[in-house]
């Protein structure tokens, strides 16, 4: 921008930018320079022009605000019931890009010119839809129309009136919001949640739903004061909220599982749907298995043929795919599990200048991410890597991540495994370098790069998978980690994962493992007294397969150690989503007694090693004296926190380090993460974690990022 005025004026104005900004703003830098006076006297915003760097970041995707949610319901203003109502403190950014700068030409609101009123509210600088590049009103916006399960129109002239009445009537509804389509039913009803559920191959994965405001969602959960800033903040995240007894909302919202997925409306059409008629809606993503969310109206009607039975669409096409952010609230502050609207693609500075990178992420609740200068830019949540579907969405993610960051750098970092789609990808990328970063230094590394520490720290990293050093499967890892480097001093104990993948889908063959590790060969006679393995033949097959460990990697996880004790306590057998049976033994852990189990830390040739195998034997002898399942699981939670303590301690007498850093899939656990945390302090360590990305995979990008730039300025 170019000021002229008194030298006081100019100050005065310096420290408004600073300290008056409006609603959305946030200012990274500002520098000065002078220049010639030229005694201009009007206030302009010029167009942009093309070429050069413009530095100018993607805002995300804002919830209605407060003004237009009043003009929405007033019967006098001019937008009364417009369902795309927005000005420059609210509505759509990312999802609606197409390139940059966010001009309008360069959205999907560049096919609708403004009428007369609203390109005079774009031009006075006085109103807040000054320019507001996806200003409209009905007479020259986006517009609704509802289609049936083929996709042909339908005539009604109220097509979100005649939605309420066929989600009343039990239909699921494919709804198109902001950052794709969401499949819509009446939450409580059990009829129309079984239908959906059946229809979408999802039979127990908790579901989101959304209610009108902070009093609906009081009256089915229990919000604290964190929860309720979430919920009602400008990104209007899914909160997890712990489940109160009511009959408003059908059980099959989330069977099995303690916490709500609850958000409020977040765009004008949300605030509409929810006006009198519902208590909560669930509004789950619309997309099959693996699948990305679907964005356009076509594709919503063929992948979603036989799911949903109409289609609520309107002709403002979504660029940009983005999932609704998931957060939960841990030791009193938020903790992110999914990063996505209303969070992306804000930059997070580092500490350090760092060199172009682009790493692209694990396989699972994959994310990209690209290292320019000390900003890192990481993509909305990707997911899965196990469909050519979410491949594709994966390109375009890479594609629009090189256009927010206006590079396409030519370092390439990546996972270790070998078979990972991204580490193909990685390969087949123009590079000149690609760096290949361990799966576990990377969680570590990317929760030191969110709070700006640099040097060794105790790196504690828990989760289902990951490749190792030594061609096993890490999850139960205790690292002496820099940005660059890392040791792995310790780890739980490896035991077989009987069937590989099968055993993650089946946590009984886990819980067998776990009987070997602790009984030997006399392991098939405590399995047939818990009535663990489905049928007897299964026997021999379990006990040769463990032998021979045919396609039964070695594993230190303790993800797949929730899922075997899950097992071992009859909580779970199968699993239909990722961490079921970890979600269930987490629900089930209620008890007021502080009983820990046995455990035993060994050191062999300079690295620790945890053995659970005590505590697999007195789970066995808990059971058999008929002790509640809910005491055990309570226990299990109890002993966890104290063992990482002693480990930590055992890591600090040796290397003299008193910084800890916990990241890893297992730490969405509240129970254990508020425990660690709490053990850890008392034991006088300063402990990290993550505030700005998930603590699951959906961290590793910037992980690989900052080690490969590590590295390299070595």
């Amino acid at each position: 921008m170019e000021v002229e005025g008194p030298e006081e004026s100019i100050a005065s104005f310096i420290s408004g930018v600073h300290g008056e900004l409006p609603p959305l703003a946030e200012v990274s830098e500002i520098s000065c320079a002078e220049v010639e006076i030229i005694n201009d006297t009007a206030f302009r915003i010029i167009e942009s022009e093309a070429g050069g760097l413009g530095r100018v970041y993607i805002t995300p995707d804002i919830a209605t605000c407060g003004q237009c949610f009043t003009e929405l319901f007033d019967p006098g203003d001019r937008r009364f019931r417009y369902p795309f109502i927005n000005c420059t403190n609210c509505g759509p950014r990312l999802t609606i890009i197409q390139d940059i700068p966010y001009d309008r030409i360069n959205t999907s609101m560049s096919c609708f010119p403004m009428c007369p009123l609203c390109q005079g509210e774009y031009e006075n600088p006085s109103d807040r839809r000054f320019h507001a590049e996806p200003n409209a009103c009905p007479a020259c916006g986006p517009a609704l129309s509802l289609l049936d399960e083929a996709g042909n129109p339908l005539t009604d002239k109220d097509p979100l009136h005649k939605v309420i009445t066929l989600l009343i009537e039990g239909h699921v509804v494919a709804i198109k919001g902001l950052g794709g389509f969401h499949l819509a039913v009446d939450a409580a009803n059990d009829e129309a949640l079984k239908r959906l559920r059946s229809r979408k191959f999802r039979e127990e994965k908790p579901l989101a739903i959304m209610v009108k405001d902070i009093n609906a969602a009081a009256r089915i959960s229990q919000i604290g004061k964190e929860e309720e800033a979430l919920l009602l903040s400008p990104q209007r995240p899914i909160v997890l909220a712990r489940k109160r007894e009511t009959d408003a909302i059908s059980p099959a919202v989330a069977p099995g599982v303690s916490d709500l997925g609850i958000m409020l409306p977040y765009t004008p059409l949300h605030h509409m749907l929810l006006e009198k008629h519902f208590h909560a809606l669930v509004m789950t993503s619309a997309n099959q298995v693996d699948e990305p969310i679907c964005i356009t109206n076509r594709e919503a009607i063929k992948r979603l043929r036989g799911i949903a039975d109409y289609f609520l669409v309107h002709n403002r096409d979504i660029l940009v795919r983005c999932d609704d952010s998931i957060v939960t609230v841990s030791s009193g502050k938020k903790r992110m599990l999914r990063r996505s609207r209303g969070f992306a693609p804000k930059p997070i500075t580092l500490k350090k200048l760092y060199p172009e990178i682009l790493a692209l992420g694990p396989q699972m609740k994959t994310t990209l991410c690209i290292l320019k200068g000390t900003l890192a830019f990481v993509s909305p949540h990707i997911g899965d890597m196990e469909t050519p579907e979410a491949r594709d969405f994966h390109q375009e993610n890479l594609a629009l991540m090189q256009k927010i960051a206006e590079c396409k750098p030519d370092i390439i970092a990546c996972d270790l495994h070998p078979a990972y789609y991204t580490t193909k990808l990685a390969e087949e990328l123009p590079s000149s370098r690609i760096i290949r970063v361990q799966h576990h230094h990377a969680h570590i590394v990317s929760a030191m790069a969110e709070n700006g520490i640099e040097g060794e720290v105790i790196g504690v990293a828990m989760d289902g998978t990951g490749y190792g050093l030594d061609r096993t499967v890490w999850g139960g890892e205790f690292l002496v980690a820099d940005e660059a480097a890392f040791t792995r001093i310790g780890h739980i104990m490896n035991y077989i994962l009987p069937g590989g993948e099968k055993a993650i889908r089946e946590p009984w063959r886990i819980a067998v493992s776990l009987l070997r590790e602790a009984y030997g060969n006399n392991w098939p006679e405590v399995a047939e007294g818990l009535h663990l393995i489905p049928e007897k033949s299964y026997y021999e097959t379990m006990d040769r397969i463990m032998v021979q460990k045919f396609n039964s990697p070695m594993t230190s996880s303790l993800g797949r150690l929730f899922d075997g004790v899950a097992a071992l306590l009859g909580i779970r057998q199968k699993v239909t989503f990722e961490g079921q049976a970890a979600m269930e033994l987490e629900a089930m852990a209620k008890s007021n007694t502080d009983v820990l189990l046995p455990f035993d830390i060994s050191e062999t040739g300079n690295v620790f090693r945890l053995d659970f195998t005590p505590m697999i034997r007195k789970i066995v002898d808990e059971i058999r004296t008929g002790r509640s399942k809910a005491e055990i699981a309570h226990a299990f939670h109890m002993t966890l926190p104290v063992v990482f303590r002693g480990m930590a301690e055992s890591i600090r007498k040796r290397t003299g380090l008193n910084r800890v850093v916990l990241s890893g899939g297992c730490f969405q656990n509240r129970i254990l993460t508020e425990g660690t945390i709490a053990e850890l302090e008392k034991a006088r360590f300063v402990v990290f974690f993550h505030d700005v990305l998930p603590t699951n995979d959906g961290c590793i990008s910037l992980g690989q990022a900052v080690c490969a730039g590590a590295q390299i300025m070595l």
